[in-house]
């Protein structure tokens, strides 16, 4: 991204001039990227993938028991699922409700959960803040996630029936991760306060 960033191009094959007369690998010994560099990139992963991947899969899958989807299941239900949730807990327990004592907090009724993408409310007053909360894994960077059109639409809806914004807060070991928002979420408490 950088390299593109410098090029700036205007059509794909600028990009591809550009590139090939520019880059070069980084770590201790670099060397010019070329075409045959990359196709030779290409034959080791195909190689790499033929002749390992594929076969260590084949032999995963013929090993496969029923016992194992079974267990996948349960601990996709029941382990991951309440680790979520303790730390979503802890996400508005132990962080933004310190951080925010003026502001109550509550876990969000289910339909506004499922349909609006809202884990809690924290109320201001009357109007009410809406925050989702994300497992860093969701992305596995919060810096890539982006928000899909239906869950903005519920965002929308959200703003317009209780009057504040809705904030992603990304937790990480039931910590916020993405302190960033802090900053978002207090300039909107404080125009909660005053309408």
């Amino acid at each position: 991204m950088a390299l593109i960033r410098q090029c700036q191009p205007k059509t794909i094959e600028d990009w591809e001039a550009w590139y090939f007369e520019n880059a070069y690998t980084d770590g201790k010994n670099t060397f010019k990227v070329t075409k045959e560099s990359l196709e030779e990139l290409g034959n080791r992963l195909h190689e790499k993938i033929t002749e390992v991947v594929i076969p260590e899969w084949q032999e995963a899958f013929r090993n496969l028991t029923l016992q194992d989807c079974i267990d996948y299941i349960h601990n996709l239900t029941i382990n991951r699922t309440f680790d979520s949730y303790i730390c979503e807990k802890s996400v508005v327990n132990d962080g933004l409700a310190k951080l925010y004592p003026s502001v109550r907090f509550e876990e969000s009724p289910s339909e506004l959960d499922h349909a609006g993408d809202i884990d809690y409310l924290g109320y201001v007053g009357e109007k009410a803040i809406g925050i989702q909360i994300k497992p860093v894994t969701a992305k596995s960077n919060f810096g890539n996630y982006s928000v899909s059109e239906r869950m903005k639409a519920g965002f929308q809806d959200f703003e317009e029936d209780y009057g504040g914004k809705v904030f992603i807060v990304f937790s990480l070991d039931g910590e916020i991760a993405n302190k960033d928002v802090l900053k978002e979420i207090d300039a909107e408490v404080e125009r909660l306060k005053k309408v």
